[in-house]
């Protein structure tokens, strides 16, 4: 399916829709203008529609059953307040007015159409980038996922109805990856490409984006736990635990591997057969029967890897239920199994900047345990190891009102500056 002019259409009438398409966009630029506060009023309302229940309906014919938790931990950056801080945040007190220079005055203004390619991991992300764009004045072109299932063409369609000054600047497409074609038909018309996903997804829009056209990347990005200590062990590690279960090793913040800082082996030992029961306990408590099952057979595979084709002999495996944990005696920071099967490995303090910065590039969230007094220090060295998000363990996850994205503002990225002389 297709959305545009605030309408969803369906995918025969894609050929001709792109043929018209430029004209329509450059129509849309000449003529019409996107006010931030258009944008926010648009989104606070829809928020409120959300919190009164009537988008139910839509959550529950589209979204996964975890969709609301997700919604509750993003739904206090969507209101008034937060909108209009992140614009003063990220593009100044003033936003988007004119600025006085000595040589006349300068402004931001939007760069101009963006095309979102975005990923499936996250429900509602496409939705998201687009918001994004619109805050700051741009037409927005979205390639949806092949998870999304209709959602963000539902939430879209929404804030159209509600508001139809934004129908000039939103288009859908629910085109396959493989349709290169139409890809490249779509990413012409754009002055800037924004990419969500994996190595191979930013490799395919580079290849996309066609010169003049400014590709912004938010790809994939790795997290861990850091374990130095605790103020209070039980709520900290349970916390983490909990995270890891929620989850599911899915997103860029989930905890891929818990570094402790020691090189005890037997510490380490006797860390994971700690913390088993404790990760046991969340996955009872945190999963639908589904997600249990899916997590069994998760931990069934991992069983199965570690028998076969263990990096080292040494390695210790603990099998829990509908979880485990995997002791390994290197310090690389990589991708765990999902769903509540995670890593564990020893990385004294000293080791941690030039272990880290293996990933640079690719480091996002620390979740940090370690007593009061430590937490600055070890914090700077986190930060300056290239880490952009350091929280406490059952944080990870969180969103934060007016906090940066992977290290960056991103509606700055989706500016340009006009200087014009009087």
């Amino acid at each position: 399916m297709i959305l545009a002019h605030g309408t969803v259409l369906p995918d025969a009438d894609l050929p001709a829709l792109l043929d018209s398409l430029e004209d329509e966009l450059n129509a849309t630029r000449a003529n019409l203008t996107l006010e931030a506060e258009t944008v926010v009023s648009a989104i606070d309302t829809l928020g409120r529609r959300l919190d009164s229940g009537a988008l139910d309906h839509l959550i529950a014919q589209f979204a996964a059953p975890n969709m609301l938790d997700s919604l509750a931990q993003i739904r206090p950056a969507l209101c008034r307040e937060a909108l209009e801080d992140k614009l003063k945040t990220e593009l100044g007190p003033e936003a988007l007015s004119p600025r006085p220079r000595p040589f006349g005055r300068a402004r931001y203004l939007p760069l101009g159409i963006l095309f979102h390619v975005t990923a499936g991991n996250v429900a509602g992300l496409p939705a998201f980038s687009a918001v994004e764009g619109l805050l700051t004045g741009n037409i927005n072109l979205l390639k949806l996922p092949r998870e999304d299932k209709g959602l963000t063409l539902a939430i879209l369609s929404q804030l159209t109805d509600q508001e139809p000054r934004l129908a000039p600047f939103l288009y859908a497409f629910d085109v396959p990856s493989s349709d290169t074609a139409t890809l490249k038909r779509l990413a012409a018309l754009a002055d800037g490409l924004v990419v969500w996903g994996g190595d191979e997804a930013v490799r395919a829009c580079r290849g996309l984006a066609p010169p003049g056209c400014k590709l912004m990347e938010w790809a994939h990005r790795l997290s861990f736990a850091y374990v130095a200590g605790y103020e209070d062990r039980e709520a900290e590690l349970t916390a983490l635990a909990r995270h890891i279960v929620r989850t599911g090793g899915l997103l860029c913040s989930s905890c891929q591997v818990i570094y402790l800082d020691t090189e005890d082996w037997d510490r380490a030992q006797a860390f994971c057969r700690d913390f088993l029961p404790i990760l046991e306990g969340a996955a009872r408590e945190g999963r639908s029967p589904g997600q249990a099952a899916e997590a069994t057979l998760y931990s069934y595979e991992t069983l199965l890897e570690q028998a076969v084709d263990r990096r080292d002999f040494d390695d210790r495996f603990f099998p829990g239920r509908g979880c485990s944990i995997t002791l390994r005696r290197d310090q690389e920071l990589e991708l765990s199994h999902l769903h509540g099967n995670v890593l564990v490995k020893c990385l004294p303090r000293r080791a941690l900047l030039p272990v880290l910065r293996r990933q640079k590039g690719r480091l996002q969230t620390a979740g940090l345990l370690c007593a009061r007094w430590d937490r600055e220090a070890l914090s700077a060295i986190l930060a300056r190891a290239g880490v952009t998000r350091i929280t406490r363990a059952g944080h990870m996850s969180h969103t934060f009102p007016g906090e940066g994205h992977d290290g960056e503002y991103p509606l700055r990225r989706y500016v340009r500056v006009v200087d014009t002389e009087d």
